[in-house]
């Protein structure tokens, strides 16, 4: 018999509680999610690996700040967010020049010609994350401009409503829906060739290493301590 599916909630207080078991399957559960995520953020393997550990480490710093146990994963997702705004800053391998959302438009956008986005609502189910992206779809999302590409990555991929996107990222609503369906588009221009064919896995991180394992592990006995004081 299978193991129920915990909700965010459950796994909060699971960690707070000290539950060792709650460490580790989050762990396990988050590590590649944020790598991938940080991995298309950043553009980089080095600075995904080390965007997605210092995320963790500070998670578990600083659980017990979480207000609201029912938004774990968007609390996470926000700290990812701002280590790889960091990270980009800071890198050797960040770009020289960002495109801004003004340079980069769907085509027909501006000229009076509306855009035709078949299944706006969604991009094509074979092209969602599932374990991994396909390659094609990997190349295309590092492509777009970093306002872009934060939305898409958190509304497409780690499936985050419209107003969580918002708050993680501290725009409006409205802003989110903007990005996105210009984001959509650009996606589709650049992935025709792929939507009929497969592409190759994107990127699967290594294995944690057992002193970053052991690294996390102490962080968290820290916090649990902290809140015993």
């Amino acid at each position: 018999m299978e193991a129920a599916i915990k909700s965010d909630s459950e796994i909060a207080r699971d960690l707070l509680s000290g539950d060792e078991e709650a460490f580790t399957q989050f762990v396990n559960a988050f590590r590649a999610r944020l790598s991938q995520y940080s991995y298309l953020m950043c553009g980089q393997r080095e600075d995904a690996e080390e965007v997605a550990q210092e995320t963790l480490l500070r998670v578990f710093e600083s659980i017990d700040q979480l207000q609201d146990p029912d938004r774990l994963k968007a609390w996470v997702f926000r700290i990812a967010k701002n280590q790889c705004l960091m990270k980009r800053r800071k890198s050797i391998f960040a770009p020289s020049v960002e495109l801004s959302i003004d340079e980069v438009n769907p085509a027909g956008e501006g000229n009076g010609r509306p855009i035709e986005i078949p299944d706006c609502n969604a991009l094509p189910d074979d092209l969602l994350l599932t374990s991994e992206l396909q390659e094609a779809l990997a190349r295309s999302i590092q492509s777009l401009p970093e306002s872009y590409r934060s939305v898409v990555l958190l509304r497409d991929v780690e499936e985050f409503s419209t107003l969580d996107t918002a708050a993680i990222l501290e725009i409006t609503p409205e802003s989110v829906r903007t990005r996105l369906h210009r984001a959509r588009a650009l996606l589709r221009q650049q992935l025709n060739d792929y939507l009929r064919n497969g592409g190759r896995p994107a990127w699967t991180p290594r294995p944690i290493q057992p002193e970053v394992m052991a690294g996390l592990h102490d962080a968290y006995r820290q916090m649990l301590s902290r809140r015993c004081q």
